[in-house]
């Protein structure tokens, strides 16, 4: 596979696995409706810097415009289509819900509807962590029951990968759905607690801690998390012969090139513990103030991350201090502080 498209490719993640890809020599076509949820402005300095880079195309437009997005792809004619393109939050989906279904549902469609229609090789869809809802047995399984899902946010991802799962059995597309487990890095998203805190803890204002800060996340750094997402690429699944081939542990659906792998390093972070790295490489203390939990919140997540080891041989592995030092040192170069 040479010729990889990216949705969201202005976005965070987006941005940096278009770096990845162009620096491994992949032909990679962009695509964004550059909308104003968070500044546009990091936006825009992201998009410049890989507009920058040869191999690179991009297309301003919104996923929802199926034509445009149709022809835009047929036009570039890719071997994969990584989809990350979203309205993410969980927090805006109580605000804007309508916003979530446009985006995360019709534009999802449209993406599968191209793709098919181009008889791409592989379809990779971006879901979260959050489908896994209210389940409190962890470590969280790509096998495990997904049926309660507490935002909408999160409901809307699961919808997507039924969605791709029966587009996968009906046209044999195959399809490989990842599931992230907060994600943060140097160009991050200002609305994810990482940006938020450092904020705060810099210009020396208190920091909104809920769940009186006992919660608990499966912090992935950025530059692994797209590493893994490169490796998938490769990993396209088969239709399996019978249900019985698919193996122990495998979320490889039985009727249809699909499955379902999560994106975490595999461990636990206490919410202070995070909090103490962010203390640590800005040195400074922070200022907590303990709140209740938030609506369509969970208290923790974490995830079994050894079907994305099986399947590339990789896992991420970096530690929350190490990635919160990278972070702070990027949003002091990025602000000049």
């Amino acid at each position: 596979m040479q010729r990889i498209y990216v949705t969201g490719a202005a976005g965070f993640i987006g941005y940096h696995l278009c770096e990845l890809l162009l620096a491994e020599g992949f032909r990679v076509h962009g695509f964004d409706g550059m909308t104003d949820y968070y500044d546009v402005t990091l936006k825009r300095r992201r998009l410049a810097g890989l507009q920058q880079r040869e191999g690179f195309g991009f297309t301003e437009a919104m996923l929802e415009d199926h034509a445009r997005l149709a022809a835009d792809m047929a036009a570039f004619k890719p071997d994969a289509v990584v989809h990350l393109a979203a309205q993410a939050g969980v927090r805006y989906s109580l605000e804007a819900p309508r916003s979530y279904l446009s985006s995360n549902i019709d534009g999802t469609f449209n993406v599968m509807e191209a793709s098919r229609d181009l008889g791409v090789k592989h379809l990779l869809l971006a879901s979260t962590s959050s489908v896994y809802g209210a389940n409190t047995e962890m470590p969280y399984r790509e096998t495990d029951k997904v049926d309660t899902q507490v935002s909408l946010y999160a409901a809307t991802k699961k919808a997507t990968e039924a969605l791709s799962h029966s587009w996968a059995h009906l046209w044999h597309l195959p399809t490989t759905c990842f599931r992230f487990f907060t994600v943060y890095g140097p160009w991050g998203r200002p609305d994810m607690a990482p940006f938020k805190f450092t904020k705060a803890i810099l210009a020396g204002d208190p920091i909104d801690v809920y769940g009186h800060g006992n919660m608990f996340r499966d912090f992935t750094y950025v530059t692994d998390l797209v590493r893994a997402i490169r490796l998938l690429v490769d990993a396209v699944p088969e239709r399996p012969e019978s249900p019985e081939a698919v193996a122990e542990g495998d979320s490889l659906s039985p009727v249809a090139p699909w499955r379902v792998v999560n994106i975490g390093n595999g461990e636990k972070v206490a919410l202070g513990d995070f909090i103490a790295a962010i203390e640590a490489a800005t040195g400074r203390e922070a200022i907590r103030n303990l709140m209740e939990m938030q609506k369509g919140d969970v208290r923790a997540t974490w995830a079994d991350n050894g079907l994305l080891r099986r399947l590339t041989g990789y896992r991420p592995e970096t530690d929350i201090r190490t990635g919160m030092a990278a972070f702070v040192a990027w949003y002091r170069d990025y602000y000049r502080l």
